[in-house]
This record gives structure tokens, sequence and C-alpha cells, in this order.
């Protein structure tokens, strides 16, 4: 249940928030559940939990030295917003939850915008299929994982594929193929589409596999072993060269694989690193015995905030839409954990073991875990302070007013007005932060044609959105960079004024004459700039207009392609949207529809006899 309470008077002291509570402390009921501060705007600033909500409230109130974080929080509280709930479980997991979505500049702030790949075997195919996986387990089939990024699951895959020599390709290319591709010639699959090995063997390699992955590589190596001295002795040594060959591969997995000293079946290790106010909170993936990788995060926090604290909010945040292995082993003890052990086991409906390594492999596990968080926190604290130099000489350079933190940079992609894209990509003090880029594909007709027409598109549509607060979309940069020249500029900078937006400055970038890097010029408030070819400046502004430039393409060649596979379709008259879908889904492309034959066209759901004839004969006749 929800309840919201509202202050009248505006204050201007510390005490507001404090006030604020001790009137509505009566009405709050005392029930576990999530409170909410929020300031004038009804932005949210602050959420938290409690097992008790009016004790936990109190607290401010009664509190008389509070942290200078906690003070500012309760200087801008203007109101109070609660949600019960039925236990103190529930409540962490809502908080959990609301943090993550509004992400309140008070908490401590997971920065985690992607989830971890799994590798998926299928079981109920005539043929299992081996891939990656993100996302929902709605597949019926083995996963593992999760691996602590795409490259390493990649190179697991592909590993696989030297040993078992299962198949990678999807199901509409599988069900299509007459002959058998490269990964066949080169032995990294059994070209079960072609019907190269009986399904009885194929079904064998699908099991090897998964006890394989499940960590019973030993005895897949013992039983290959046996295999290739077999063939030895029966003389037949090509089979014996490939068996070889397998365990050769075998041995580079399980060499690639870092010690596992503790001998951990399925655990995370979670091991943080501060300094300088900042946190570095490193993960690794133990399952199945192996290591799969690790991975480094960076809360956002107060530069105050104890170690404790950040770690317990890591946790809480980490899990809310992940699965939970059977142990969690951390280098500091925190102070919920006995509550975040039954949260987390109800939300698995398993027995979530959560420990402090103290002594013995574990430890071992533990600080290797933490000298990779200092390691990647002086990485990241290095190269904060590299770019907020350039930034500072940037300001310098071009003489603006404001301090520059967040750079965004525009440009465009198309080829004589076709699939024209917009593309935008940000930099900030931590490099580039590839959650704020954005693609725009062109809507105005007339602008395709038009690189100012583009820009003008591109910007109104970015900062409207912005403006108009939607879905609290990206917050404004404080330099805006447009790959183009003087004409470019001037759009850019019309558009930006139209929009209110005088404040953020503008500047274009435009190549030399013959297009020589180095040679750039710079437009900015009727001014033209140019630079040494050796300036840091102009090999940074060179680097994130060429990433731009980078992002724009391929978003360009993507939808290029897009574009030609649905043309062939879009030309057969009398072909509605559906069947085309059903024929894309089927055969993976237009191409291979084309090359498809009448049976298999008819083969299709929702393709009549009929229709199946115009097809066939449009791409026949």
């Amino acid at each position: 249940m929800e309840y919201k309470f509202l202050k009248k008077e505006v204050m201007i002291s510390s005490d507001i928030g404090k006030e604020i509570i001790k009137k509505e402390l009566p009405l709050i009921p005392k029930l576990p559940g999530v409170y909410r501060m929020l300031n004038s705007k009804n932005e949210i600033l602050y959420i938290g939990k409690a097992k008790n909500l009016p004790n936990r409230l109190k607290s401010y109130v009664s509190e008389k030295n509070h942290i200078i974080r906690t003070e500012r929080m309760l200087s801008q509280t203007q109101k109070i917003e609660i949600t019960t709930t039925s236990n103190e479980s529930e409540a962490l997991l809502l908080e959990a939850n609301l943090i993550k979505k509004y992400r309140p500049k008070f908490n401590i702030l997971l920065r985690d915008d992607k989830s971890f790949p799994f590798i998926f075997i299928g079981n109920k195919d005539q043929w299992p299929q081996i891939k990656k996986h993100r996302g929902k387990k709605n597949k019926e089939g083995f996963f593992f994982g999760p691996f602590a990024s795409a490259g390493s699951a990649n190179w697991t895959i592909k590993m696989i594929q030297k040993i078992f020599q299962l198949r990678v390709c999807d199901d509409t290319v599988f069900k299509n193929r007459n002959r058998p591709c490269i990964l066949f010639q080169i032995k990294r699959c059994s070209g079960p589409c072609v019907g190269n090995i009986k399904e009885n063997e194929y079904k064998k390699t699908v099991s090897d596999a998964i006890e394989f992955v499940s960590g019973k590589s030993r005895k897949i190596q013992k039983n290959l072993s046996i295999q290739m001295e077999k063939a030895s002795e029966d003389l037949d040594f090509e089979k014996a060269s490939i068996l070889r060959d397998k365990i050769k591969s075998l041995n580079i997995i399980q060499s690639s694989q870092r010690i596992n000293e503790a001998n951990l079946v399925e655990a995370d290790v979670i091991a943080a690193y501060k300094e300088s106010g900042k946190t570095c909170v490193q993960v690794f993936f133990y399952r199945s015995k192996q290591n799969w990788g690790n991975q480094a995060f960076f809360p956002k926090h107060d530069p105050d905030e104890n170690l404790n604290n950040i770690i317990n909010s890591f946790v809480a945040q980490f899990y809310e839409n992940k699965s939970v292995p059977k142990n969690i082993i951390l280098s500091e003890e925190i102070t919920e954990r006995s509550l975040l052990e039954k949260t987390l086991s109800q939300k698995e409906k398993k027995e979530i073991n959560i420990s402090v390594a103290k002594k013995g492999s574990k430890l071992k596990v533990i600080n290797l875990a933490i000298k990779n968080a200092k390691d990647s926190l002086n990485r990241k604290l290095y190269e904060s302070q590299n770019n907020k130099g350039l930034f500072e000489e940037l300001s310098k350079k071009f003489n603006l007013e404001t301090n520059v933190n967040l750079i965004e940079v525009y440009d465009n992609s198309h080829i004589q007005g076709s699939n024209s894209v917009g593309a935008l990509i940000t930099f900030g003090e931590e490099g580039f932060v590839k959650k704020r880029y954005r693609k725009f594909n062109i809507k105005i007709q007339k602008n395709e044609q038009d690189d100012y027409g583009m820009i003008k598109e591109v910007l109104n549509r970015r900062f409207k959105r912005a403006l108009q607060e939607k879905d609290n979309y990206l917050t404004f940069p404080d330099l805006v960079l447009i790959d183009g020249g003087k004409g470019q500029y001037s759009v850019a900078r019309e558009t930006m004024n139209e929009l209110g937006l005088h404040d953020v400055p503008v500047i274009a970038m435009a190549k030399g004459k013959f297009r020589n890097s180095g040679n750039e010029t710079f437009f900015y408030k009727g001014k033209e700039f140019k630079f040494e070819k050796n300036d840091p400046t102009l090999f940074f502004l060179q680097r994130i207009r060429d990433e731009a430039h980078r992002f724009a393409i391929s978003a360009h060649r993507a939808k290029r392609k897009k574009a030609i596979s649905k043309s062939l379709l879009d030309q057969i008259q009398g072909i509605g949207s559906m069947r085309k879908r059903a024929l894309l889904n089927h055969f993976g492309s237009a191409r291979a529809v084309e090359s498809a034959s009448l049976d298999e066209i008819k083969s299709v759901n929702g393709v009549e006899e009929k229709v199946a004839k115009k097809i066939y004969n449009f791409f026949h006749e």
C-alpha cells in the first residue's frame, strides 16, 4: 500500500526533511516497507527500506550528527512516499528494484545495464545447436554461465566446436542447406545438415559437450585418450590424429582456466577496493569448478561512504535481475548478510550461503579479486584524470564559459540519400559512455539527401525529448560537437537556440581540403580554430569524431542490410506483411527464399500453393 505526504510550506534550512518526518510519523503504519524522499520537483532523492518504517524514519529526526550526504538530502526533501510490504525481504527486493529504476542521487548506485551471456545447448531438437544466449531462459535445454563477457563465452564455444564439432548455425540456415559450410571443411562442425554424421553419434557428442561444460573435462579427456589409442592400434591414423587434436584443444581450455584453489563448484566471489572516494567491485564467476571470467563494476556513491554499505547495496542491486549461485563469497562483512541470504534464498527457491573469506584457500581467491579491483580502479582513476585534463585544455583552447565533463558528438551517414541515419555518441570523464549512444533513422523524407536538414532533425528529436523529460531521457551535455563545416555549425547553433538551449556550446569540426587528418578546422562563435598536428587536444577531438563516424556507418550498414533483405519480397505484389514475416522467419533472408524450391516455399505456414507458385515464379521466370 502506498502513502504520500506533502509539505505545504517551504522551508530553507537543513531541518526541512526532519520537520516533514515529525508531522507524518503518526500516520505511518508500523510495518516493513520502502520509503522515498522527494524534492519540490517530485524527483526522488533517496530510496530506503525498513523492517519498521516509523522506527527507521525516527532516526532521521533523533540523530543529531548526520553525515553530510544525509544532511544535504534532508535539506532538499519536500515530500515522503512510503510503500508497505508483507515482510522485510519483500522490502529489500522492492528497494533494489526502485533504486535501479529511478537512480536517486543520494543512493549508492550500481552502474549495471547489461545481462551476462550464457552458453545454451538445446535438448529438444533432433540436431541440437550450441550458441550464446542472453536474456530470459525461456527455451528448453541446458544453460551454462554466466560468463563475464561475450568474448569469454565466444571463446569457449569456439573451443567446444573444435573438440565436439557441434553446429552453431540457426535453424533456418540448417534446414535449408544442401551442402556443408566452411565450418565442416575446417573440422569445426560434423556436418549434420547434410547427414554426414548419424543422429545417435551426434547426440553422443552433445552429451559429451554437456558433461565437459558441467566440469567433467577429465572424464572426457580420458575417454578421448582411450579412443585415440584404439584408433592407433587399428592403424586408423587419420582418426587418431583428429582425436589427438581434440585432446590438445581440451588441454588449452583447462590450462586457460585460472587456478581454482578453493575448489569452488558454484560461487560468485565479490571483492571491493576503495581509493580517493571511488570504489571498484570485482565479481569472479565460478561454475562447474571453472572460472568463467570476472567483471569490474564502479558503483556511484558519496566519497565518504564506507565499504560495508557499498558492498551491501551492490549485492542487493546486482542480484535483483540475475540468477544467484549457491555461494557468494565477500571480501568484507556486511550488516545485512542474514537478510540478504534469506531474501535471495526465497527468490531462487534454494539455499543461498553468503560468507566472508577470512583464511585458507578462499582468502587467496578473495585476495586475487581485491588485487584485480585495485588494478582496475587505478586504471580508471588514471583515465579519468587524463580525460579531465583534456576537458580543461579543450575549454581553454575554445575559451568556453562552462566546465566540460560530458561531450555529445553527432554524425550522419547515407549513400546518395538512401538509408539515412544520424548518430550520437557520448564521451565523459570515464571515457566513452556506450549506454548514451543513440541512432536516429531520418523520418522526414526531404532531409534524407540534405545534411543540414538531417542535423536539424536529429538535434530536434534528441533535445525536445529531453526538454519534455520523457522517460528520464538523457541529461544535457556540456558541449555538442558536430562533424561538419561552417554551414553545419550555423544550422546546429540555430536549432539549439530555437530550443532555448543558448547556453549549450556547439563546435563544428571540418576536415581539410583534401580530408587529411591533422588539417581539421573548427568553427565556434563565428571564429575559426586550427591546431598543430601534434596537439593532444586535436588528437582527442579526432578520436571522439572517429568513434561517432564508426557508429554512424555501422548503423547505416545495418539499416541498408535490412532494407536489402526485405526489398526483394517487397517487389512481389499481393504478398502481405504476415507472409513476408513468415518467409523471412523460415528461410532467414530474401536471398534464401530466392534459392528455395517450390515445395520448400509451400511448406511455410500460411503460404498456400497458389501464393507459393507466385513467389517461385517471381524469382525464376
